[in-house]
């Protein structure tokens, strides 16, 4: 079932970037051979102050044996990317276009921003930031939920030159703290709460518990600037002049004064406050002059910089520079996401992953994209959340986890019956390998046959896609993420660094760089250089493994930690995964490695039953006659654990950390303050089979 072929819809192919495989073959070919020429045409496009120098649009060195590892694109041009975003849309009869519709955790809860209005708040915005002394080279840290004011912060920043670096707002204080401390931030933006379902989380709380932390390690965070989101919420659903509104920014939310204050409505939750620190967003947004003039960036600039778990324990800064970044992000969402003029795109990440900062801000506005941001949840207050969703906007490019569809599939085909799905073009698939069960699902139920699916390979460093298909040029497999981008030369390499050629599994690996990747990690190149460049002299290395089909086709098989090695046979969780998931009664599964007396290791299952379906001996019997089946009897599994949820990251990532120390029964799990939901952990240890 993996291997069989399906081809774009013809409708979908006439109308595409591009429309055929040869035509991508030749696109490829040219992005390789003559990367200068191929990234040239693209650069035109945008707006640049500097234009590029000559013979100077790209140079790199991957070999340790040869000095430091170095990446440079554009060198001498400088530009400003929220010009490029802002301005030049408006310039381009764009500014009554709508930006972003704004879908609030609540359906009641919406609204919408034209490009002209998003240009006049960031300019405010800007304008606010500099109030506070933040220029050229300063790095604002970011804590936020959903709402509006997460990408006008972010533009502003770009728009005076600082950088910026986003903490996902379902952190805790401690690496909140831990990020403020590293990137050395001079001012954090937060919101004093948001709604997530039925949950209510007060944010500036652990905004103030990771300052403390902050100025206790010798750092000062000069100003904390607050949007008032739950005053707006309860004060606009309390006059019935919420939904539908022009702007979901500024407003009359008026002030409270007093320490701590209070926000009407939500339960009175208390708003912690530290005055000559704290500052409410509204407030200092009234009398702002709506221009900025932008400061005008080298391409190497730094623009942003994003943490990453580290296998130390310790974040990692991955930071992205400013010229490359733009045309990277742009390129990848034009052709990936095959947008046109009148598409309305939704991708369903927060922007506090680097899925939300590529595909939710910079590439969509970069195309002056019309996007849905999206504050809540796929199953609140109803499962069919994200199809409601899809059939009030007119969705034309959707864009989620494969978390989030397997969870979705547990609720069975009607779901999706319920709405009008007629109008999408492009399913994506971000944030790990998809299983063939799961893509069919999709593929069948949400794209009714006629969608071509991008099931995306790429990763906080690489910036953007790497690994992907194209709507109307690549023939799809399921579970595969097919071919490379424009510009992308992958290989695999097997323990040695030896070449793979032709069918074969082994690490991932990239020959050169790409205008989108990474360019160091914040204050540590030395970690960099380490981390990505020290296992293969001459490549970079992505930490997965990935097979080659006899089509040429790949296949990302997941993290190499995450491989396993039985009896001397190599085999991926992801490869174990897919087969457990194909049951009819599963609708998730986890594999991680236990080590065995003779085997080395064997594997142990956690299985997540659909709804309805039973976990029982018949279920685990014929789920290892499964996996004999279709991988071999060296595969089957020695355990199968039952595993109402598993423990995942508030991202959607199962924490295969946590599990392993599940299955040889240690209750020493580390930090689990990541987790959406810790309870799961104890949950999991009282269902272990005394094995």
């Amino acid at each position: 079932m993996a291997d069989k072929i399906y081809y774009p819809d013809s409708r979908i192919a006439a109308n595409s970037h591009c429309g055929s495989f040869e035509k991508y073959q030749e696109m490829y070919k040219e992005s390789i051979e003559n990367p200068e020429k191929f990234w040239g045409k693209i650069a035109k496009q945008f707006h640049w102050e500097t234009p590029v120098k000559d013979g100077k649009f790209h140079s790199y060195n991957f070999e340790l044996s040869k000095g430091d590892i170095s990446i440079e694109w554009m060198e001498g041009a400088s530009t400003n990317i929220s010009f490029n975003l802002l301005d030049r849309n408006v310039k381009n009869g764009n500014g009554d276009k709508i930006a972003f519709y704004w879908e609030g955790n609540d359906p009641e809860d919406y609204s919408r921003l034209t490009y002209r209005k998003l240009l006049e708040e960031v300019c405010r915005f800007a304008n606010v930031l500099k109030s506070k002394g933040v220029g050229k080279g300063d790095c604002v840290a970011i804590y936020m939920p959903m709402i509006l004011e997460l990408p006008i912060a972010m533009l502003a920043c770009t728009r005076i030159g600082a950088t910026h670096t986003v903490v996902f707002a379902g952190y805790s204080s401690d690496s909140l703290a831990e990020r403020i401390l590293d990137s050395k931030s001079k001012v954090l933006i937060t919101a004093d709460g948001v709604w997530r379902g039925e949950k209510l989380l007060n944010l500036k709380k652990i905004c103030d518990d990771a300052l403390d932390k902050v100025t206790n390690n010798g750092h000062l965070v000069e100003s904390c600037i607050v949007v008032s989101h739950l005053r707006r919420l309860s004060n606009a659903l309390n006059k019935s002049e919420y939904s539908g509104r022009d702007n979901g920014v500024g407003g009359t939310n008026g002030s409270t004064n007093g320490t701590p204050k209070k926000t009407p409505g939500s339960n009175d939750i208390e708003t912690p406050w530290t005055e000559e620190r704290d500052f409410w967003w509204h407030e200092e947004m009234e009398d702002v002059d709506s221009r900025c003039y932008p400061v005008w960036m080298a391409a190497e600039d730094p623009l942003f910089m994003l943490y990453t778990s580290g296998s130390t324990g310790k974040p990692k800064g991955v930071l992205h520079t400013t010229a490359g970044y733009l045309i990277y992000a742009a390129t990848t969402f034009k052709y990936v996401f095959d947008y046109h003029p009148g598409d309305v795109y939704w991708c369903t990440a927060d922007i506090g992953w680097i899925t939300g900062h590529t595909y939710v801000v910079y590439g969509p506005l970069a195309n002056g994209a019309t996007s849905v941001l999206f504050e809540g949840t796929p199953f609140y207050p109803d499962n069919d959340r994200y199809w409601s969703v899809i059939d009030k906007y007119k969705v034309s490019q959707f864009y989620t986890a494969p978390t989030a569809i397997r969870s979705l599939m547990k609720f069975g085909d009607e779901l999706p019956k319920k709405h009008n799905l007629s109008t999408l073009k492009v399913l994506g698939s971000v944030g790990e390998p998809i299983n063939s069960e799961a893509w069919l699902w999709y593929y069948n139920n949400v794209g009714h046959k006629k969608c071509s699916i991008a099931d995306t390979f790429w990763q906080t460093e690489t910036g953007g896609h790497v690994i992907t298909p194209l709507p109307g040029a690549t023939p799809m497999k399921p579970g595969s993420a097919t071919f490379p981008f424009f510009g992308v030369l992958p290989e695999l390499l097997d323990e040695d660094g030896t070449l793979i050629e032709g069918e074969g599994e082994g690490y991932l690996v990239f020959r050169r760089p790409w205008p989108g990747m990474m360019r160091t990690l914040y204050g540590n190149h030395e970690r960099f250089q380490s981390t990505y460049f020290s296992k293969f002299n001459g490549f970079y290395c992505t930490g997965d493994g990935a097979r080659r089909d006899a089509d040429g086709y790949l296949w990302v098989t997941g993290r190499v930690d995450d491989m396993l090695n039985v009896s001397g046979h190599l085999m991926s969780t992801a490869e174990v995964e897919s087969v457990l998931t194909e049951h009819e009664g599963v609708a998730e599964a986890a594999v991680v490695s236990k080590p065995h007396a003779v085997k080395g290791q064997c594997l142990y299952c956690f299985i997540t039953p659909n709804e309805g379906a039973a976990f029982d001996k018949k279920l685990q019997d014929e789920l290892k006659k499964k996996v004999r089946e279709r991988i071999g009897p060296f595969a089957q599994p020695d355990v199968i654990q039952h595993a109402p949820s598993l423990p995942k990251t508030r991202s959607g990532k199962i924490m295969r950390r946590i599990l392993r120390k599940i299955a040889v029964g240690d209750r020493n799990v580390g930090d689990t303050s990541t987790l959406a939901e810790e309870a799961v952990v104890d949950l999991l240890f009282q269902l272990r089979p005394q094995v």
